[in-house]
């Protein structure tokens, strides 16, 4: 195996599926395969989950709602989300321990560094919900904090999209992938990858990125073990 304890980024509105709102049972199923074939690896797995399928506090001032106000709804959705993959992940015989930013004691464990780190080296699944507690801070951010805390081996993005383009590749039909880009590059040509905060804590504690598409089976394991999947973003291209 390439990489031993690895941070999983899931958006929200990709558990929609073919939805328009929600959680697509399929979807959460395939997801659950997919980290289960990892996790039978040996690999240490962390998970941080969006909530933009239900709610997306950015949208807060749009409908007249205080942004604060709106990102805490944000992050309960991501709450949700967490719960939802934590339940089928067990279905499928996995331990998981779900760890939240906020206090939430029916449901999540309050997020304590240490106490992440020991579930992941007992083999249990963490799923980090309700960002990391605060407003103005996504859950990009939220992935490549953790990632670091956690000491994870790097941060794999899975989204819709098979790597990071040129320009929008549902746009624009000229967009071309990169196969390896650095952080500055993604810096200087402002590339939708993931927001700035979450590029530069990656990049200023030398933690890599890869960006892949999760919802073609089988390309979880094949990074894990190694192959070139997606676009790998680094300190040095």
């Amino acid at each position: 195996m390439k990489y031993k304890r690895i941070l999983l980024k899931l958006s929200g509105e990709a558990l929609m599926g073919s939805q328009q709102f929600g959680i697509d049972p399929q979807r959460l199923e395939q997801y659950a395969q997919e980290v289960k074939r990892v996790k039978e690896l040996g690999v240490e797995v962390a998970i941080v989950i969006g909530g933009g399928n239900i709610y997306r506090g950015i949208q807060a001032e749009r409908t007249g709602i205080d942004r604060v106000q709106g990102d805490y709804m944000g992050m309960l959705a991501t709450v949700i989300n967490a719960m939802a993959l934590q339940s089928i992940l067990e279905k499928h015989g996995m331990f998981t321990r779900l760890m939240s930013g906020f206090k939430i004691e029916q449901v999540c464990e309050p997020f304590i560094r240490r106490r992440a780190v020991r579930h992941l080296e007992k083999g249990r699944i963490v799923i980090f919900g309700a960002g990391i507690g605060n407003p103005y801070f996504t859950t990009d951010s939220t992935a490549s904090l953790r990632a670091i805390e956690v000491e994870a081996d790097v941060v794999l993005k899975g989204t819709r999209v098979d790597g990071v383009y040129t320009a929008d590749p549902e746009k624009d039909p000229t967009a071309t992938r990169y196969t390896n880009i650095s952080f500055q590059e993604v810096f200087e040509k402002g590339l939708n990858v993931m927001d700035m905060t979450a590029i530069t804590l990656c990049q200023e504690n030398n933690l890599p990125i890869i960006v892949f598409d999760m919802n073609k089976t089988g390309n979880l394991y094949n990074l894990v073990m190694g192959e070139e999947v997606g676009t790998l973003i680094t300190t040095n291209k």
